[in-house]
């Protein structure tokens, strides 16, 4: 079949069959620890693991100061250029340490507030907090390490990076919370993932010499000026999605009640696992490839892009859908039916999130700074409106409504916007999906 064959036939096919085991490790384990949190924590404490796990995704930007994306495209463009990827490398490795240091007094002064908004308690989990500011500088030296694996284009020392951090990040996790339920639970997700710095880091000086590259003589504010237009659009996007979500969740307990805020974290942890298959390709795959292309490349990027990996996301959410209420049984308790309601705005909003991430990786990739912030505010902007209403109407089922609606909006504006890329292969695209044999 030719489909087929066109989609064996690409590299990122390849890489992606190179990352299927470790993501496929992943997500085995995150699925056995789902079923630990469910029985153990059940849906209340579910909804508190989602904020926590909210209030960490912008951490994990603001400990590298949003740099992932631009370490990628100058490790990818510098890396033969002995001279300037030191200079890289050091001007990286002593902003991230200046300012971890920085973000971790300002969160030890106001450990007791983070704790009661996310928590809304200060003293039983102001734990979590401190456990949070230990593990910074783990946090964002890990993904500096990883990010320059990425961009060296290292692709099995990546997964390897993944694969040994998941295993060690289970076991961890398996004992937290059986030994400390809900405590246990949300501190596995500050600790464990401080085991990844230590196998980065082996990885890492095997193919660079590291600390031979880290001087105060290599700092360069070139590169920081040249970082910092991706530092800006990351650490936008590190504040709003974490905290529109946070907020939203927020609002769902107080409206509604904590259980229905605990089916839909559940329903966003299913998600997060099959979205780890496109979004792994992304930064190990499309960053890269986006970061050095002509306009000619970034044509054929594009055309790749919705040829394959768009189609095989579709027919994998349809059987989603269809084993949703398998998927419950299998990762849940029969306390958390009430989220097969939630899958199908959820699948829906995926899909547009999908098509649309190749598109937005572009503006990452070139910097263009002004396009991503104004999508990103007018698409946010409609979540935290739509939500807040269509959970005082819908309860969970709102929130995955407004999700879908949004990214369906944000799909649109990044079609229109991007035309000229799309317009001479659209018409042969659209032949080619309405001729797949579903």
């Amino acid at each position: 079949m030719k489909f087929l064959k066109d989609i064996i036939g690409t590299a990122w096919f390849k890489i992606s069959s190179l990352n299927s085991f470790a993501i496929l490790l992943r997500i085995g384990f995150g699925l056995v620890i789902s079923k630990v949190l469910a029985i153990y924590v059940g849906p209340a404490g579910m909804a508190l693991v989602g904020n926590l796990r909210n209030f960490q995704t912008s951490l994990d930007s603001f400990a590298t100061l949003g740099f992932q994306n631009g370490i990628i495209k100058y490790t990818a463009q510098l890396k033969d250029d002995r001279e300037e990827f030191k200079k890289l490398i050091s001007t990286v490795a002593i902003t991230i340490s200046l300012f971890i240091l920085l973000l971790g007094i300002g969160l030890f002064i106001f450990r007791e507030s983070i704790a009661f908004y996310l928590f809304s308690s200060e003293n039983e989990y102001e734990i979590v907090i401190k456990a949070i500011i230990f593990s910074l500088p783990f946090y964002g030296f890990s993904l500096f390490f990883t990010s320059l694996i990425n961009g060296l284009e290292k692709y099995k020392k990546g997964v390897y990076i993944s694969m040994i951090g998941n295993v060690i990040g289970f076991i961890f996790s398996f004992f937290l919370v059986l030994n400390f339920n809900v405590l246990g639970a949300l501190l596995a997700m500050v600790l464990a993932p401080t085991t990844n710095f230590f196998i980065a880091a082996f990885f890492v000086v095997k193919e660079i010499k590291l600390f031979q590259s880290i001087r105060l003589k290599f700092f360069d504010k070139s590169i920081l000026r040249n970082l910092n237009s991706y530092s800006a659009m990351a650490l936008f996007s590190a504040i709003t999605g974490p905290f529109v979500y946070i907020f939203l969740r927020n609002h769902l307990i107080d409206s509604v009640g904590i259980e229905e805020a605990g089916y839909w974290e559940s329903m966003s942890r299913i998600s997060s696992y099959y979205m780890l298959f496109v979004s792994s390709l992304m930064s190990m795959y499309f960053l890269p490839q986006l970061a050095v292309s002509n306009e000619e490349e970034t044509k054929l990027i594009f055309r790749n892009y919705f040829k394959t990996i768009v189609p095989v996301f579709f027919i994998g959410i349809l059987l989603i859908y269809f084993s949703r209420n398998l998927i419950i049984t299998i990762l849940f308790t029969n306390e958390f039916q009430p989220v097969s309601n939630l899958f199908f705005w959820q699948l829906l909003g995926d899909f547009f999130k999908v098509c649309s991430w190749i598109l937005a990786l572009h503006f990452l990739a070139k910097k263009q700074t002004f396009a991503y912030f104004v999508s990103e505010i007018l698409s946010y902007s409609m979540l935290i409106v739509l939500g807040y209403f269509a959970i005082n109407h819908f309860a969970a089922e709102g929130a995955v409504l407004a999700y879908a609606v949004t990214y369906l909006f944000y799909l649109c504006m990044l079609l229109l916007n991007f035309r000229k890329y799309l317009i001479e292969w659209k018409n042969h695209y659209l032949l080619y999906v309405f001729s797949f044999p579903f």
